[in-house]
């Protein structure tokens, strides 16, 4: 297949961001997705049983427009702009993934034993979507944030709360990814 485009180089995406998160702060805007949930919360009626969806969401129009983007973005990157090409793991990386049952490490983007519809539809898939979706929502609800608007507009406004969200956010990975991703799989 033919790709129309390549994807953007960091030196054009990154300085993109930065001009972006400027207008943003200078129009007194802050950026994160997980302010769209709370939106569509309200949009759907949920004020009308918890006060926490009781607000303008009308104000919020400019952030759904992000949800959208990303969704036209997802697309165009995954059907115009990605690469079939094997990735170039660390071959002690692909030795650990195989002695956890992932038997394609380094040929996909996405492992199928955790990325197919088998993977999601097994008892583990759906254990570790329910948990995982409870622990993000959690998280990010008693993190006053996502990862994307702590990490993109909080420290880009020098935010104190971000700064420290981002190093738990790090943490957590490592341990995850150290400690409890061996035991699950």
């Amino acid at each position: 297949m033919e790709y129309i485009f390549n994807p953007w180089p960091w030196y054009v995406s990154g300085p993109l961001i930065a001009i972006i998160m400027f207008v943003l702060i200078y129009m007194g805007k802050t950026f994160g997705m997980s302010s769209n949930l709370r939106t569509f919360c309200t949009i759907a009626g949920a004020g009308k049983k918890t006060e926490f969806f009781n607000f303008d969401w009308k104000s919020q129009k400019w952030n759904l427009m992000v949800v959208l983007g990303a969704v036209i973005g997802g697309f165009i990157a995954h059907f115009l702009v990605s690469n079939p090409i094997n990735i170039d793991l660390n071959p002690k990386t692909v030795q650990d993934l195989a002695e956890l049952g992932f038997d394609n490490a380094g040929k996909a983007l996405l492992p199928s034993e955790l990325y197919s519809w088998d993977a999601v539809f097994s008892f583990k898939g759906l254990s570790i979507l329910i948990i995982g979706g409870f622990l993000v929502g959690f998280g990010t609800r008693y993190a006053g944030g996502c990862t994307s608007g702590h990490a993109i507009t909080g420290l880009s406004s020098l935010q104190l709360p971000s700064l420290i969200a981002v190093i738990g956010f790090f943490l957590g990975g490592l341990i995850m990814i150290h400690l409890l991703f061996p035991l699950i799989f």
